[in-house]
């Protein structure tokens, strides 16, 4: 069972697609956002979750003060997944949310390629979370990352995850790896632009 960690929407129930997805542990995405908390990196910031699978990291950025999240997956059963946990995210920021000068947070999801979404998409993003299939190569995650670089801003932090018995992914201009962080069969690189 998927559930958002904290902030508004503490302990929602999210969604998981039947199949082709690997959801990010509870584990892992715990030590994910302390760490972005501890750069008060969350708050008021425009996030990215690219293979969004059920959109739980994207969706818990939300929850804990992003001003707003993209989803992005290309399989059409996850991203109505998607759209009924932003729709539950949504109504939770409505019943929680009731400051006349705080407006709701926007979530949007994009079912499309990763590629085809980056090559129209509009910046700048400061957090951005990817996840892709452990089974697609270390090239194509360098396209991905190559068409990230221009839509990111100054203080972006990006949040890569890979298998941690792979290949270190290989970095275009633009973009450094600050640390790597494993956890059992799951690697985290925190890339920041260069």
């Amino acid at each position: 069972m998927t559930r958002i960690v904290a902030g508004f929407a503490g302990s929602l129930t999210l969604q998981v697609p039947k199949s082709g997805t690997r959801p990010t542990s509870d584990r892992v995405r715990e030590a994910i956002f302390s760490a972005l908390d501890a750069r008060d990196a969350v708050h008021g910031a425009h996030v990215l979750d690219l293979y969004a699978g059920s959109g739980a990291l994207g969706l818990e950025a939300v929850s804990r003060g992003a001003a707003s999240a993209v989803l992005v997956d290309k399989s059409p059963a996850a991203a109505q997944v998607c759209r009924r946990n932003a729709a539950a995210l949504t109504a939770a920021a409505r019943s929680a949310i009731r400051h006349p000068d705080r407006p709701l947070p926007s979530i949007d999801v994009r079912a499309a390629s990763v590629s085809s979404y980056l090559s129209g998409a509009a910046g700048p993003f400061d957090v951005v979370f990817i996840d892709p299939p452990y089974d697609i190569g270390d090239a194509d995650v360098l396209g991905v990352l190559t068409a990230l670089v221009p839509l990111l801003s100054d203080e972006a932090v990006v949040c890569l995850e890979r298998s941690a018995r792979g290949v270190e992914p290989t970095l275009p201009d633009g973009l450094a790896q600050e640390r790597r962080k494993d956890y059992g069969e799951t690697a985290i690189y925190w890339l920041t632009p260069a």
